[in-house]
């Protein structure tokens, strides 16, 4: 008898052939700092995104398809988190989210490129889930 040990998690995930959807081997979006004074100074961002995380996961779905930009407000706030840090990443949140409202005309605003660059084929998760071209750029040789 075996036994399955489930999925795969740490060092060992992002060694494991991705044979299906690019995002199952894209890491996270969190801040990994190498020193204490880093992992102080990247707190804010973290808790930040964790809680979009969370809020993505637990109470976006129960809106449905219903945002009028792409991404949407809370994508693009993981996003500007993510590549941008906690002070700018409010900033640019708060500037979408009164783009927000029922008059909007929406369409696609995409998140100014950020400070925190990515090795190519290590972009976290939503930077492939709000730019398409680099998901599909994962499946070519």
């Amino acid at each position: 008898m075996t036994h399955d040990a489930g999925p795969l998690h740490g060092p060992a995930a992002a060694a494991a052939p991705s044979h299906g959807d690019p995002l199952d081997g894209a890491p996270t979006e969190y801040v990994h700092p190498l020193t204490p004074g880093l992992a102080v100074w990247t707190l804010p961002q973290n808790l930040a995104i964790a809680f979009l995380r969370l809020y993505r996961r637990l109470v976006s779905p129960l809106y449905g398809d219903v945002c009028r930009h792409f991404p949407t407000c809370s994508a693009y706030a993981l996003e500007a988190f993510t590549t941008h840090g906690a002070v700018r990443g409010l900033a640019l949140t708060v500037r979408r989210l009164l783009k927000c409202h029922p008059w909007a005309t929406g369409g696609v605003d995409p998140v100014p490129p950020g400070s925190r660059r990515f090795e190519p084929h290590s972009e976290p998760r939503i930077l492939l889930l709000n730019h398409p071209p680099l998901a599909d750029s994962e499946h070519a040789p």
